[in-house]
């Protein structure tokens, strides 16, 4: 079944949020520390807990326990905690907090690696956050960066500085830091995404110029095949390869450019290995199509991977597969106007800086299960743009692809379009992907990515972001099983149009700290399915969404409705859908329950709630063009 693979990736979601441990506000005296496995967890990415964590590194940890929210709440470092208690919206989501406990290194025997990290062999320990005494500014790190260490006991954080550096503060100064916090409004992400584009820009513009050296060698004039003209060529100049079809495995280890006639240039491989090697940076091929490639997608072993690395299985298993064009260490290097062919991967990128990825064409295998990537991202921040990508398993997938750019590409039929693991800081904007099980899916706890104008079609689910501190914004999602999925912690959801699906939204995080607003739900099926967890406030500052048919009146002239929304609600979300639905909502007895819950935090139901709906689109020319560019329904694919 072609979504089962999505369901369970969800599914694990689902169950690690449903498992958490519950607290009770009302029970009186301080709650104690839970364990903290059982914790809502938040703070670093997940590539540095994992990474600390296979290391044998301790992170200081912290846990609390809040009077309007029902789980407790862990956070890696006490830095991402204070920073989670400074940030605006955190007391009307969460209440104050009733207690807060802190590791205590007083009774965990505590020691430092040559670089800073912490290691603790002892089970851990907890103190409240009042009584200990917190090591600022020392030697001691994480995974991601500086540390603050605490200890129950004075004489313990004395003993620590004395070693380490530092100096000693306690909680209510720790409370006052200036923390870093990259939570931040639509307007400050709109500029982060102009900045990621402009440095795509110019690592595009620059990857470019290596198509403008001089052509040395013409393959059939000056050497026979195309490797010896490689080798024959100085750096720095072009080999030029006449149209035909070359049977060839070339490697590639000085800078220079391979340039072919276009889909006229054949570079065909025998069928085991990759076609194309590259090992130096400033390589570009251009205008050539590969054929010819191998069908392994793993490895078992290679001598390149540290075998101790914590994500040896994850490099082996996708890092090392057969591809049309492989570039190791390739640095600023172009893969450019290039038609492959192949039962693995198109283009792996492997521990490569700033590659470009421009103007390339992946034909992979009719069923997913059957190949591999259009292109495989490994430890590379490449760009990769203008590219269309068919069948095989993911169009781009990235392992450690930090601040990555995936741009102005088309994906269809595949398992997902863009995949990222491990992934921070990357920009995936105006694609337009068809005919997957998710347009744009993100996994395993990073932070700060930009998902911006991505249109997903006839797909399981459209965008489905997670992790931290994220933008996911004008984003089209029409004609999918799900649409849009509201997922990850601390991020902004805004400008996207979630129209003609079977589900409009799903709300897929029991932490409220996301912010939707601005966004047009407009005929659906449904609009919104909510996983278990509290009530989430789909509203920012008196702006909230557009739900076609959502019953109220703007009496005012505001643009706002005079009733809040409840879009998974047993009442609201009938409102259109059955009959009788508009007369129900302004039944006498919903209401007074309405406005009950309205003002009773304690009679709120759980689900979704807008405060300020719109009373018409915030973008009806973009609900116009879907409507004008949708298939037929005889024509639609699921």
């Amino acid at each position: 079944m072609r979504s089962r693979h999505l369901t369970v990736a969800l599914a694990v979601v689902l169950v690690a949020s449903s498992a958490a441990f519950a607290v009770d506000p009302t029970a009186g005296a301080d709650p104690r520390p839970a364990r903290f496995d059982d914790a809502v967890t938040m703070g670093m990415t997940g590539v540095q807990i994992v990474s600390a964590r296979g290391q044998g590194y301790d992170i200081p940890r912290a846990q609390a326990f809040y009077s309007q929210y029902e789980y407790v709440v862990g956070y890696y470092g006490v830095e991402s905690l204070v920073a989670e208690l400074d940030r605006d919206a955190h007391d009307q989501q969460f209440g104050m907090p009733l207690a807060i406990y802190v590791t205590d290194y007083a009774r965990m025997d505590l020691r430092l690696t040559d670089e800073g990290y912490l290691n603790a062999s002892d089970r851990r320990r907890w103190v409240q956050a009042e009584d200990a005494s917190f090591v600022v500014g020392s030697e001691a790190r994480t995974t991601a960066g500086p540390a603050i260490v605490p200890f129950s006991d004075r004489a313990a954080a004395e003993a620590f500085v004395a070693a380490h550096g530092g100096t000693i503060e306690p909680w209510a100064a720790v409370r006052q830091r200036d923390v870093a916090d990259r939570s931040s409004d639509a307007a400050a992400w709109r500029e982060r995404v102009a900045d990621r584009h402009a440095w795509a820009n110019e690592t595009v513009a620059d990857a470019r110029t290596l198509l403008d050296r001089p052509v040395s060698v013409t393959v059939g004039e000056d050497a026979p095949t195309i490797q010896a003209a490689v080798e024959r060529a100085p750096p720095n100049t072009t080999v030029r390869v006449p149209a035909g079809t070359y049977p060839t495995n070339l490697t590639v280890s000085k800078p220079v450019t391979v340039r072919g006639a276009g889909n006229a240039t054949t570079l065909r491989g025998d069928g085991n290995g990759s076609v194309v090697r590259v090992n130096s940076p400033r390589v570009a091929l251009s205008s050539v199509r590969v054929t010819g490639v191998g069908d392994n997608v793993s490895i078992e072993n290679t001598p390149d991977v540290d075998t101790g690395a914590w994500d040896i299985s994850v490099q082996l298993a996708y890092g090392y597969g057969d591809a049309a064009v492989e570039l190791d260490g390739a640095d600023g290097s172009l893969v450019h106007d290039v038609s492959i062919t192949t039962p693995a991967n198109g283009v792996v990128l492997r521990d490569a800086r700033d590659p470009v990825v421009d103007g390339v064409t992946v034909h992979g295998s009719e069923t997913w299960q059957d190949g591999f990537m259009g292109v495989m991202v490994m430890r590379s921040r490449p760009v990769i743009q203008n590219s269309t990508f068919t069948g095989g398993r993911d169009a781009v997938y990235s392992h450690r692809g930090g601040g990555m750019v995936v741009r102005d590409n088309h994906m269809t039929n595949m398992r997902f379009g863009v995949h990222e693991m491990y992934t921070s800081d990357t920009l995936v904007a105006d694609n337009a992907v068809r005919e997957t099980d998710a347009g744009v899916i993100v996994m395993t706890g990073p932070e700060g990515n930009a998902l911006v104008g991505n249109d997903v079609r006839r797909s399981q689910s459209g965008v489905v972001p997670a992790g931290s501190d994220s933008f996911v914004a004008d984003n089209v999602v029409v004609d999918n099983r799900y649409g849009l999925h509201v997922a990850g912690k601390r991020t902004v959801f805004v400008g996207n149009v979630v129209a003609h699906n079977d589900v409009g939204v799903r709300a897929a995080t029991i932490i409220p700290t996301n912010a939707v607003y601005d966004n047009d739900v407009a005929a659906n099926d449904r609009y919104v399915v909510a996983t278990v967890g509290p009530l989430r406030v789909w509203s920012r500052d008196g702006r909230g969404n557009y739900w076609s048919g959502a019953p109220g009146a703007d009496r005012n002239g505001d643009g706002t409705l005079d009733r809040t929304f409840h879009p998974s609600g047993t009442v609201d979300s009938r409102a259109v859908r059955v009959d009788g639905g508009p007369s129900l909502v302004r039944a006498p007895a919903v209401t007074i329950l309405r406005r009950l819950q309205d003002t009773v935090p304690a009679m709120r139901p759980t689900g979704v709630v807008d405060t300020a709906p719109r009373a018409s689109p915030v973008d009806p020319d973009a609900l116009a063009a879907v409507n004008a560019t949708r298939k037929p329904a005889a024509e639609q694919q699921p």
